[in-house]
């Protein structure tokens, strides 16, 4: 018994494989990058070699350059700060809240956000920075 052997070459070339890997390589690239929502208040952060992703779950203080003061991006007096961030905390003592503060803007601002913070019963503070130094 003798068996024939062909060499021919492959005249169809099917991309079916092809784009099985491409499309595979699409979703894996989609879904391990990583999407932040900011919002829509311009600061510029300091930078900072251990910066941490946040989550949407906690409470946003923003100090801008100008000196302006935002919770959760709606504009408020320092003044007014105490009074419409305890609620807030009162009802999650251990939630995090978050001081965006321009890296233009002087420490003694800063601590001012951050005693009135404190004041009104905020257990957890943390300082956002951006990524990298």
């Amino acid at each position: 018994m003798k068996f024939s052997i062909q060499h021919k070459p492959l005249s169809v070339f099917s991309y079916s494989s092809l784009t099985d890997i491409v499309f595979l390589l699409l979703i894996f690239f989609l879904l391990s990058s990583s999407f932040v929502l900011q919002t829509g208040i311009k600061v510029q952060l300091p930078k900072s070699a251990t910066a941490e992703q946040q989550s949407q779950s906690q409470i946003v203080i923003t100090v801008t350059a100008d000196g302006r003061i935002y919770l959760n991006a709606e504009q408020i007096s320092a003044d007014a700060l105490g009074a419409r961030l305890a609620p807030l905390v009162t009802r999650d003592p251990d939630k995090m809240v978050i001081i965006k503060a321009d890296q233009s803007v002087s420490l003694q601002s800063a601590v001012q956000v951050m005693d009135i913070a404190k004041g009104v019963g905020a257990q957890r503070l943390l300082i956002a920075t951006q990524p990298g130094v």
